[in-house]
């Protein structure tokens, strides 16, 4: 008779609802709503500019190292590589994340190059320009990659294609180009000196053609 009654008021506190058991069970905290995913692309955004900050950090180190001597420079300079190699691996899940994202490409390539891995850098730049075929930063660094690979021809070319399009980064290739050539007589690193001169020689001729078309451009116009 009692196990009949027991279970008769189970059963009506049951039909009664939850309310009955608030008080003396233990209450399971409901899950705050979760805010909404970010997209890949947002996600990309964050990898990049992450990368972009350690990318600030290791030019801050480069131009402190400049600076310092012996044992303090060579652990500068270790700090700035690690630097660099992190950045790599930001923008890496970077362009994972958003394929099309140009500017990642490029850092990603500009990374690359700084950590000494020439060939998946020129593979980053390539991607970028073939997102973005007027991207003006990929197409400098990218010369830039040429230069360290010795491949002076398409360095050259890249520094016509940018004469004409953005001169400011025609400007940034040339000192890199003369930096290059200045190098490369030290120490030629597999370049053939005879090319190196050349360059040298065809760096002058564009030079002079660069002051001459900035003379130009500072002339007032003739009102007709």
């Amino acid at each position: 008779m009692k196990n009949t009654t027991l279970t008769l008021a189970l059963f009506a506190a049951l039909l009664a609802g939850p309310a009955l058991f608030a008080a003396g069970g233990t209450s399971v905290p409901t899950p705050a709503p979760s805010g909404p995913q970010k997209s890949s692309a947002e996600q990309a955004a964050d990898h990049y500019n992450k990368a972009l900050e350690l990318r600030d950090e290791a030019w801050a180190l480069e131009k402190e190292a400049e600076g310092a001597q012996g044992p303090e420079r060579a652990k500068l300079e270790k700090k700035t590589g690690k630097l660099f190699q992190k950045a790599v691996k930001e923008l890496k899940q970077a362009v994972n994340l958003d394929r099309d994202f140009h500017q990642a490409h490029s850092s990603l390539g500009y990374c690359l190059r700084r950590t000494g891995q020439y060939e998946a850098a020129l593979e980053a730049y390539n991607t970028a320009l073939s997102l973005a075929p007027t991207y003006a930063e990929a197409i400098e660094y990218r010369a830039e990659t040429f230069l360290g690979l010795n491949r002076i021809p398409e360095a050259k070319t890249s520094y016509v294609t940018l004469f004409s399009r953005d001169r400011a980064r025609a400007d940034q290739l040339m000192a890199a180009m003369k930096a290059w050539v200045a190098e490369r007589r030290e120490n030629p690193a597999g370049a053939d000196p005879a090319q190196v001169e050349a360059l040298g020689e065809w760096l002058k001729e564009r030079e002079e053609l660069a002051q001459q078309t900035a003379s130009l451009s500072h002339l007032p116009t003739q009102r007709w």
